[in-house]
């Protein structure tokens, strides 16, 4: 029986494009998040073939993609590996991997990958502390900074000035920011504060740049210390200090993937010295990190340079 012309046009219409949008397998690859593959794409940065990316490409293996004229591996090991590790940021440190200043980053402080690269979920300002949480799988990254699965965000803060009911009221009913409407979801007052300082815990639904602060001083108050202690699931505890950080095992693994909608993938076996490695690092999880240096070829026992 011979397919007409219209049966042949339906087939091809049914007929699902090849391979995957290029952002979702960079984020699957773990090289960005889809956010900041799309970014990426926009700018130029990522070549298929040697051609330039443009949104809405899409890609199989046998592509050659390339980010900042480097290859990017497409083997399945790195495809489906998800590890997650969890910092407690100290002021003074920038979420980015380079900084045109020199100040320290938070990546500077990360075990290497050997393949990969580290994702990072949500971002904290310069002089806000507390709960980073970076993992090799950029879907993950993806499904926990989405709005559309109502991550929230809590977050310690300590507030210069009189804080009255009414601007509480305020702050949960939504004020109207130079980029929007916001609102805290929930707000409670530390039990041992009082006085012109005083600390309060605050939940947030997105992660806007400095929403926290600037909710606050819609109030005309003024944020003196800021700390992120949760994010959705993933508390901050005291066990880790400040400057360090704590690779999450596997079974805490599988109950975040859990709550991002995401099947269970197995961690990979370490090598006996690599996990020895990893246990001299989680041992020195309790000791306090020795302060940060904008200048990283000063000596230890050097002054810092006065600015």
């Amino acid at each position: 029986m011979s397919t007409t012309i219209d049966e042949q046009q339906t087939a091809e219409e049914n007929t699902p494009p090849a391979g995957e949008k290029l952002q979702k397998v960079l984020a699957r690859l773990g090289v960005a998040s889809r956010r900041d593959s799309e970014q990426w794409i926009k700018d130029g940065r990522i070549k298929v073939n040697g051609l330039v990316a443009h949104l809405g490409m899409r890609v199989t293996r046998r592509d050659t993609i390339s980010v900042d004229g480097e290859t990017v591996k497409q083997d399945k090991e790195t495809a489906t590996l998800r590890r997650v590790i969890l910092y407690n940021k100290p002021e003074g440190e920038v979420c980015t991997r380079r900084d045109p200043e020199g100040r320290p980053t938070v990546f500077e402080r990360l075990p290497r990958l050997k393949s990969g690269r580290w994702i990072n979920i949500g971002r904290l300002d310069i002089n806000t502390t507390g709960l980073l949480i970076f993992t090799t799988d950029g879907e993950l990254a993806n499904r926990m900074m989405h709005p559309s699965n109502n991550m929230d965000r809590e977050y310690a803060v300590r507030v210069r000035g009189e804080v009255t009911e009414e601007m509480i009221e305020n702050l949960l009913k939504g004020v109207i920011l130079e980029d929007g409407p916001a609102k805290f979801t929930d707000i409670q007052a530390a039990p041992e504060g009082d006085g012109f300082n005083r600390w309060f815990h605050c939940v947030v639904m997105e992660g806007r740049n400095r929403e926290v602060r600037r909710l606050w001083e819609s109030q005309g108050l003024v944020v003196s210390r800021l700390k992120r202690v949760r994010f959705g699931p993933v508390f901050l505890t005291s066990a880790l200090s400040v400057g360090r950080w704590r690779e999450l095992n596997q079974a805490e693994v599988d109950i975040l993937s859990k709550e991002c909608g995401l099947e269970p993938v197995q961690l990979p076996d370490l090598k006996p010295k690599l996990q020895k490695k990893v246990e001299r690092q989680e041992r020195r999880l309790s000791k306090p990190a020795s302060p940060r240096r904008p200048q990283r070829k000063q000596g230890p026992g050097r002054p810092r340079d006065k600015r």
